[in-house]
């Protein structure tokens, strides 16, 4: 009997000294998180959109160096920890990394980038779950309106907060590009039937009319089609002269050699670029037909802003991912700069950042200077987004010494004048 009680007296103290060890490391991996804040960042680095992501790994590489993991908020240094999930252009392994995010990796703050494909669905995991987020890269219009938003009535959203271009932006630009050209202002619509389509569709169109334009909306079409024959006939039947899309880049491609073919690339003088036409490997798979194309940029290596969260200029950014990569710059390279400045700014700005509620209101009253500008969620035009400038450019061929074939000149200014020219404008020509 007493050799059974030491024996249980002597399982009794190791547990006791389990629990006790145990009870210990609570606080002390309480005190560990508290001491850190977890950023999540989710973009899409494969697939139909990977392009959009290709150069993110880059530009978090130089934010993690230049805060050297810490940053100082709310009156005491915290440990910084950023975790990247890449969507693979789905939109329901968006949501699904973004719960990921959440539920396992436990994150503060959740930031996403490049078309409502991704940030739609990670701001309504977000939103969902009570948890801070702050996106760009896809009309404001689509992001706001698009989840469930309605004009006039009162945000729906707490705690996802968006800033990019909007259909504003494109109209004022257009406005003004279009008019650099002599066309017979016939312009033809091809729109996907998809957030970015819809939104431009409703919201644009109308602007363009009242512009003086003439609007032909060849109707939605499911991305990833492969038969672009009836938009083009019509095209050519309306004597169109001007074309705008918003398609994935892709798409855009397919698109534009079956216009070559049907001879709709020698009517046209403008052809206009927005989500497609973005980036220099897109115009290098189009060989010929890519010189002369137009489009808007949401940055440029010109931009004469600087980079906070990377200590960089615009300039230094683009040289900075040509080094590192071998390739050419491309625009997202600053728009993703841009979300983790006015992140880490609203950080910064935050009295207790591991407070999500506390969090969520820095990220309302956020003003600030980025890569891309002005962020300013002060200025609306509702409370949850605000816009930042679209610049006109054209892709012409590179000069010698660059890393792509085809470089991109900024022929409008007129909706960023912060933002300076650097060649004029001309029509296009096929074969030019």
């Amino acid at each position: 009997m007493n050799n059974t009680h030491n024996h249980l007296g002597r399982r009794d103290v190791l547990r006791a000294g389990v629990l006790t060890a145990a009870g210990a490391a609570i606080p002390m991996l309480a005190r560990a998180q508290s001491d850190t804040l977890r950023i999540g960042v989710v973009s899409p680095t494969s697939g139909p959109l990977g392009i959009f992501g290709e150069g993110d790994g880059h530009v978090l590489d130089l934010v993690r160096k230049h805060t050297a993991g810490a940053i100082d908020a709310g009156g005491k240094r915290l440990k910084l920890e950023f975790i990247h999930k890449d969507t693979q252009s789905n939109p329901v392994r968006a949501a699904q990394v973004a719960k990921e995010l959440i539920n396992s990796d436990r994150v503060d703050l959740v930031l996403s980038t490049s078309t409502p494909e991704t940030v739609n669905p990670v701001a309504d995991a977000c939103e969902a779950a009570g948890i801070p987020a702050l996106s760009t890269t896809s009309p404001w219009e689509a992001f706001y309106f698009g989840r469930g938003a309605k004009p006039g009535e009162p945000s729906p959203f707490k705690w996802t907060y968006h800033f990019s271009f909007g259909v504003g932006n494109f109209a004022k630009l257009y406005a003004d590009q279009w008019n650099l050209i002599e066309t017979n202002k016939k312009v033809g619509m091809l729109l996907p039937a998809d957030a970015d389509g819809n939104a431009i569709r409703g919201l644009l169109i109308p602007q363009l009319e009242k512009a003086g334009f003439k609007v032909f909306d060849a109707g939605p079409y499911q991305n990833g089609v492969a038969d672009f024959s009836a938009q083009i006939a019509m095209f050519r039947k309306e004597g169109v002269e001007i074309i705008n899309t918003f398609p994935f880049p892709p798409d855009f491609a397919v698109f534009w050699r079956q216009a070559a073919q049907r001879g709709l690339a020698k009517q046209v003088k403008i052809m206009q670029l927005a989500k497609a036409g973005l980036f220099a490997a897109e115009l290098e798979a189009l060989g010929g037909l890519g010189h002369g194309l137009h489009a808007g940029a949401y940055w440029h290596r010109s931009f004469p802003f600087q980079s906070p969260a990377t200590g960089l200029s615009c300039a230094q950014l683009a040289d900075s991912y040509e080094k590192a990569s071998g390739k050419a710059w491309n625009q997202q390279l600053g728009a993703t700069a841009s979300l983790f400045d006015a992140a880490l700014a609203a950080v910064r700005a935050c009295p207790n950042p591991k407070d999500r509620g506390a969090l969520a209101q820095s990220l309302a009253k956020l003003k600030t200077e980025t890569a891309v500008g002005l962020v300013d969620f002060t200025a609306g035009p509702v409370p949850n987004c605000t816009p930042t400038g679209v610049v006109g450019v054209q892709w012409v061929r590179a000069k010698p010494g660059s890393k792509a074939k085809f470089d991109v000149e900024i022929v409008s200014n007129v909706d960023n004048p912060r933002v300076p020219t650097t060649a004029k404008m001309s029509a296009y020509a096929m074969g030019g």
